[in-house]
């Protein structure tokens, strides 16, 4: 891997100019996130540059070792597996020296995967190689699972067959081919298909040969016995039939050349006919050359005895006077000249050398010998020398006649052994050397024969020196049967071996004939079927398993058996998922776009059902709660609406007609009046005022009271419903015809039990439940409405009677004084006028009564109003909870799916699992949105004003969103123009959501070019007038190149659910909250956010905020909201489970021990106690006092000074001053419950290893050497109460072995109560705490949740939801409390209810924590690890 060395770009540099122009280790610290970044996105070839001094060079040569060990991690795991998935060398192990924790872990967890493949493998590999090389006597052993056990077991299964087989097929060979035992058939057990077929044709073939082969021996051995009257007549084909021809013909040939042979033996030696030839017919090569050689051997020994007769027959008469004088040669020759001599030179010995001659020449009576009576002398010696050649001549044809005629019956042990000289011992030479010829030839081809028939060993070649003639071609022809085989059966090895390694592309293309060609045929034909069927299964499995292309089918043609079944069940597992997989698809899909009516009816089993059925009832509690809330929906916005068209009017029978025209099409009413109630002399009556689609002159226009069911539902205010109205009841009539209802309903207008009126509404259809709750309900706003108009009406009669008693009261004021003087005369009559004005002051007084009336009533409507918005409120708690409890099973479940802990789900459902977990958080956050907009809109939102370090915040917004502008090829750019504070007093994660959700929207619709945030000041006339008032400001403007906003559309943008194109086929997703959320955001911080854009040229908004809002300078900077919470920082008192109110934290001193003062391991500390204190509710973060010392010296000062709450130690200091501190502290008591971090970026010899880990026996030691764990454990030791409260790392009985902290280790064995109504919480919280080895009982509310627990005292922890029936979680937490037994039984409350207040609630009944659903399992088993103290 290549390295780069990283630096800072001139554009990072430029955007950060304002804020730090003169920090020198701006750049490092550049290079430093660049470098993170590459190591982020997984290139580990870059490097800081090392010549750097100070806190900066250590920071590189840290980050410079954890790349190198990283590459070197990264390294090793792609070489292990590309020897072993791509090379196929197994064996391989990673070895990643210097690393631990989760690197080693990982490290360790692929060895072993590759130890586990390389044993399951190579054991494969031996029992299929050993199955190639003909070895059927092992078996896979090695232990296996799943799809490789599957495997292990086929291979053991076909290695018994193939071993039955073969043993059956060795055997039927050995007595067919090497014991000669024919008629032999392989008897093989339990097979099928292709092995079957081959068992057959084994039978078939060993039936077919021994036919063959014994008829073909019978033949051979009657040849062998002289006997060629037979004939081979069994039938054959191919090669065989040629070897059955080729016999045949050789039996006439020889039957042929023997009878003519024979014949001209029998007239040369028997008859002494001489001149005879032999007439072969059709014979050709040795037979024709042999007949040959025999007819001129008869013409020349015919010629030779004619001659030798003429003489012998002359001497024979005594006239040896004649020579023998025909062509001889060799012995006949000196047979010709010795007679010649003989002639003349016995003349007198003729008689008796005449006779030996005769019978040792011519009649072939040896052992004779010439007895002359009376000679002696020269005649003597001859007669002597004719009998001593008489003799040697005996004994040498005897010889050579023993031998020829043991060669004849294939002894060829014997040779001429007789004493001979001159041709003679030549003939004995080359009989001899002609026996020896023969020997070589028949050992020769008996051991070609051995080898190739016998032993296997193909490829022998006979080799017989010095042969020519016939026993050339004879061992030619051996050798070319010998190779023949060798190339076929070699051919068929190749392939078969081919086939059982898996390749399926080589075929047998040896030429062959006859049984050997059938083989070679039957087993091309099933390479063929099988790569057939393995392309295929290949392309199913790839279409569904890679493609995803479902529905996909092997079609394997003429295939049958074993091959056959395997095709069907191949398709059948891919016809079943098919359906499931489109069945589920089709079911979620319809669920995204908003369909609730369809759910999954396909046949499943096991996981695949379980999930089918989760997801069933997911989608049937999604309809239930959408029909729902859509009918509460509908509901209460029809009565706003008609509520708002009400307001305003005065005019009762305006008001009447407006209800009418909208209530009766609202509730599918085709008939519709309302009559009002006035006082009338005979009492109240009910007056028709308003009607819609009333028939002209139909019916009474008024009631009285109890009169028809208009009075009487008057008189008993109720409503009064009828069905199936009769046909004459009532009349609805059109243009086009009239028909009868089939519902009528009359509703009363009732304000506090006075009747206002009456509405009667006749409908062609039924009234629904909605309907019906609609109408009752709006009967109570209609007549809060019509009670409002009148009593308005009322007022308005009084005012304009008071006024007209006003002006008369003057009248007549001005009157009396015109008649003072006529008053005071008439003492009687001025009394009767004063009695008269105080009855007129008492009228005035009742007005003014009835006018506070009327006042009340208005506010009595205001209160109405206010109602509603409490609907509202309650509506979405509702709503809130309702969909959080399905979502928390669904999200739980779904992740327990993705996680695959059993490891039985393949890729592609661990990929839907994962889907539908990320589809249910996007849901869940949508909520949470909605949530944040009603706390808005409420004025509910709680603010925690505080100084916010501007640098601080734009390292954040750095940090967030330049890999996501990276990641679409953007270029990203944060601007800082001079005079801009360092500080703002604001609340710092509500300015970070304003500036994440303009953020993100500006790269979310820019697909090229830039974006960009400006910081600068402003001056008071750019200000919104709503942010002028609270001082100073400064302007942040997101500036994108996007695709702009049309200008109409620039306001509509801040309105909730709203977007620039809200069509059904936008673009761009999202809800549409985020602009409404952020503007109501600003305007809560004393802010304003402005849109300025241009379509098709990018937008800017500016987000103006006060830098020193007034009134966040009153509040005091600690105060955090009630609503966040980290889980980090929650301290657990020993004594009781939980404080509603937490105390003062204490003063925590940290000691951080380094080279230098303020390096690295410093810069670690502040920011961990910087994270505290932004999200500590209890303030443990400011409570936290850094100290640092450089060096052992100055440390041991420090320590002597001052107790320490945790120390952070830097073991690399020099002159291993680390180690000589440990041991001045190891002899200190005062220090032997204070924790030490102990930090080292090199890799330690095992010897400082072992020494450091003795250290943790008596004392709290923590190897690390990691930054982040340093991070986490610096948090864990601050944030806990007692220094000794968080074990370390490293047990005292565990000495050299890193504690792993496992769930289900830890809490394996622990009883925990889940309290829930909801089967559907209980089965996903049941699964998650199984997991971790939990025990768990079940309670469907509190008061079976009480019970459970007295009857159960094991119970470690209980987990309490809050709305349940008969008892809710609240009342039962506060009763467990209040039994002194379970005072400090930990309870924590996991609710759908997520409103403000609702933690608080739990907290204030007793609980020790608070857990929203959906349920986060990390988070969840966290806090049950910490409130079991684990």
């Amino acid at each position: 891997m290549s390295e780069t060395t990283v630096s800072a770009s001139p554009s990072a540099g430029r955007g950060r100019a304002g804020l730090g122009a003169g920090d020198s280790g701006e750049l490092e610290l550049r290079q430093l996130l660049a470098g993170l970044t590459a190591v982020r996105d997984g290139d580990f070839g870059t490097q800081l540059p090392g010549d750097t001094d100070g806190l900066l060079g250590e920071i590189a040569s840290v980050f410079n070792g954890m790349v190198d060990q990283l590459s070197l991690f990264t390294s090793e795991v792609t070489r292990v597996a590309r020897e072993v998935g791509t090379e196929g060398r197994l064996g391989g192990q990673a070895e990643v020296p210097g690393v631990s924790g989760t690197w080693k872990d990982l490290t360790e967890s692929v060895n072993a995967m590759a130890g586990n493949l390389t044993g399951q493998v190579r054991s494969i590999a031996e029992v299929t190689t050993a199955v190639a090389r003909g070895d059927l006597s092992q078996k896979i052993t090695v232990d296996a699972r799943g799809e490789i056990l599957e495997l292990k077991n086929t291979v053991n299964t076909m290695v018994d067959q193939l071993s039955s087989f073969a043993a059956e097929v060795t055997r039927v060979a050995r007595e067919v081919g090497t014991e000669g035992q024919l008629g032999g058939q392989a008897d093989v057990k339990g097979v099928a298909g292709t092995w079957r077929d081959l068992t057959d044709s084994v039978n078939y073939m060993a039936g077919n040969l021994t036919d063959q082969v014994r008829n073909i021996s019978q033949v051979a051995t009657a040849v062998a016995k002289g006997d060629l009257s037979q004939k081979i007549t069994v039938s054959a084909r191919g090669e065989i039939l040629e070897l059955k021809n080729t016999l045949n013909t050789m039996v006439d040939q020889l039957s042929s050349f023997a009878d003519e042979v024979t014949r001209v033996a029998r007239e040369v030696g028997t008859d002494g006919r001489l001149g005879g030839q032999a007439d072969v017919k059709g014979v050709s090569g040795t037979w024709k050359a042999l007949t040959e050689s025999v007819n001129v051997m008869a013409d020349n020994l015919t010629a030779q005895v004619r001659s030798i007769a003429e003489v012998t027959t002359a001497v024979a008469k005594g006239d040896l006077s004649q020579k023998i004088r025909v062509d001889a040669r060799g012995e006949i020759l000196e047979l010709k000249e010795t007679i010649n001599t003989m002639v003349d030179q016995l003349s007198a010995f003729a008689d008796e050398v005449t006779r030996v001659a005769r019978e040792v020449g011519t009649e072939g009576q040896l052992g004779g010998q010439a007895t002359v009576r009376g000679v002696s002398g020269t005649w003597k010696d001859l007669t002597d020398n004719v009998n001593v050649m008489a003799s040697n001549l005996t004994g040498q044809v005897r010889s050579i006649a023993q031998v020829a005629t043991a060669v004849a019956k294939g002894d060829l042990s014997q040779k001429i052994n007789v004493e001979a000289k001159g041709e003679v011992a030549a003939l004995a030479q080359t009989i001899n050397t002609m026996v020896d010829t023969l020997s070589a030839f028949a050992d020769e081809v008996t051991r070609v024969a051995r080898e190739v028939g016998t032993e296997g060993e193909l490829g022998g070649q006979a080799r017989v020196p010095n042969v020519a003639g016939t026993w050339k071609d004879l061992t030619d022809n051996v050798n070319s049967m010998a190779n023949n085989l060798t190339n076929q059966v070699r051919s068929i090895a190749q392939v078969t071996t081919a086939v059982a390694r898996g390749d399926l592309t080589r075929k047998i293309d040896v030429d062959a004939r006859g049984e050997i060609l059938e083989l070679k045929t039957t087993i091309n034909t099933m390479v063929d079927q099988l790569s057939s069927f393995a392309a295929e299964v290949t392309r199913v499995a790839r279409e569904v398993g890679s493609e995803g292309r479902l529905g996909g089918q092997a079609e394997v043609e003429g295939v049958s058996g074993t091959w056959k079944r395997l095709t069907e069940n191949v398709n059948e597992l891919a016809g079943n998922l098919t359906r499931q997989v489109r069945a589920i698809a089709e079911v979620t899909s319809a669920v995204t776009s908003g369909d609730l009516t369809r759910s999954i009816t396909v046949d499943a089993s096991g996981e695949v059902a379980e999930l089918k059925d989760n997801i069933n009832s997911m989608v049937k509690s999604l309809r239930e709660t959408t029909s729902a809330n859509q009918e509460q929906d509908w509901l209460k916005t029809n009565l706003a609406r008609i509520s708002g068209l009400m307001q305003g009017h005065r005019d009762l029978d305006v008001v009447a007609e407006l209800v009418m025209n909208e209530l009766a099409p609202l509730v599918a009413a085709q008939f519709g009046a309302f009559f009002l109630a006035e006082e009338s002399p005979g009492g109240a009556e009910l007056k028709l005022i308003s009607a819609y689609g009333y028939p002209a002159g139909d019916g009474s226009t008024r009631f009285r009271m109890g009169e028809s069911l208009v009075g009487q539902a008057a008189r008993t205010r109720r409503t009064i419903a009828m069905d199936e109205v009769p046909a004459n009841y009532v009349t609805i009539s059109s243009g086009l015809g009239h028909t009868a209802p089939s519902s009528l309903i009359v509703l009363p207008i009732v304000v506090e039990d006075q009747v206002l009126g009456v509405i009667e509404l006749a409908s062609l259809y039924a009234f629904t439940p909605v309907h019906r709750a609609f109408l009752d309900q709006l009967m109570e706003t209609i007549g809060v409405n019509v009670n409002t108009i009148v009593a308005n009406a009322r007022t308005d009669e009084l005012l304009v009677e008071s006024q007209r008693l006003t002006a008369e009261l003057q009248a007549r004021s001005e009157e009396l004084q015109n008649q003072q003087e006529e008053l005071q005369h008439s003492n009687a009559e001025l009394e009767e006028k004063a009695a008269l004005l105080a009855s007129q002051n008492r009228d005035i007084e009742t007005k003014n009564l009835e006018i506070e009336q009327a006042r009340q009533e208005l506010e009595d409507r205001a209160q109405q109003l206010s109602l509603a918005s409490k609907y509202k409120s309650e509506f979405l708690a509702n709503m809130s909870h309702e969909l959080r409890t399905p979502l928390n099973s669904l999200l739980i479940l779904a992740q327990l799916l993705a996680q695959n802990h059993t490891r039985n789900l393949t890729a592609k459902q661990v990929e839907y699992a994962s889907i539908i977990h990320s589809a249910g958080s996007d849901l869940l956050q949508l909520i949470n949105d909605i949530l944040d907009l009603s706390k808005v809109e409420a004025g509910k939102m709680d603010l925690n004003p505080e100084l916010v370090s501007l640098r601080h915040l734009l390292d954040y917004v750095e940090a967030t969103f330049q890999p996501m502008t990276t990641q679409k090829s953007l270029e990203f750019r944060i601007t800082s123009a001079p005079g801009v504070p360092s500080d703002l007093l604001t609340d710092d994660s509500r300015l970070r959501q304003v500036l994440r959700n303009l953020l993100s929207n500006a790269v979310k619709f820019t697909e090229t070019g830039s974006v960009e945030l400006r910081i600068e000041p402003t001056s008071p006339s750019e200000l919104p007038p709503s942010v002028r008032p609270y001082g100073s400001a400064i302007a942040l403007r997101v500036i994108d190149t996007g695709i702009g906003i049309a200008e109409q559309h620039l306001e509509a943008i801040f309105g909730a659910f709203q977007q620039a194109d809200g069509t059904t086929s936008r673009k761009y997703g999202g809800t549409g909250l985020g602009l409404s959320i952020s503007r109501e955001i600003a305007y809560l911080l004393g802010g304003a956010i402005t849109a300025e854009s241009a379509l098709g040229q990018g937008s800017t908004f500016t987000l103006y905020l006060p830098v020193a809002r007034p009134d966040f300078a009153e509040q005091p900077a600690e105060a955090a909201p009630s609503d966040v919470r980290n889980e980090d920082s929650v301290g657990r008192d020993s004594d009781r489970p939980a404080a509603v109110t937490a105390p003062a934290p204490q003063r925590r001193r940290l000691l951080v021990i380094e080279e230098r003062a303020h390096g690295l391991l410093s810069l670690v500390a502040e920011s961990v106690v910087t994270d505290l204190a932004n999200r500590d509710v209890s303030g443990i973060g400011r409570s936290v006092e850094i100290v640092t010392a450089a060096g052992a010296q100055e440390a041991a000062t420090s320590l002597a000074s001052q107790p320490c709450h945790c120390i952070v130690l830097d073991l690399d200091m020099a002159d291993r001053a680390s180690f000589g501190l440990l041991d001045a502290m190891n002899g200190d008591t005062a220090l032997n419950g204070v924790p030490v971090l102990a930090y080292n970026n090199w890799r330690m010899g095992s010897q400082e290893e072992s020494i450091l880990q003795s250290r943790a026996g008596s004392q709290p030691l923590e190897l690390l050497s990691s930054l982040d764990e340093l991070r986490e454990r610096i948090a864990l030791h601050l944030t806990a109460d007692q220094p000794g409260d968080v074990l370390p790392l490293v047990r005292p009985e565990k000495v050299g072995e890193a504690m792993a902290q496992q769930a289900d280790v830890t809490l394996a064995g622990r009883t925990v109560l889940v309290v829930d109504d909801d089967t559907r919480n209980l089965f996903a919280l049941t699964s998650i705490l199984e997991i971790y080895g939990m025990h768990v009982l079940h309670a469907e509310n509190g008061r079976k949740g009480i019970d459970t627990l007295v009857v159960h005292p094991e119970i470690d922890i209980v987990l309490m939801d809050v709305m349940m029936p008969e008892m809710d979680g609240y009342a039962a937490t506060a009763a467990i409390r209040a039994m002194p037994a379970y005072a400090d039984l930990p309870i924590i409350t996991v609710t759908a209810k997520a409103m403000p207040g609702d933690q608080e609630k739990s907290l204030a009944s007793g609980a020790s924590d608070y857990v929203t659903k959906p349920v986060d399992a990390n988070h969840l088993m966290g806090l049950i690890q910490h409130w079991l103290a684990l």
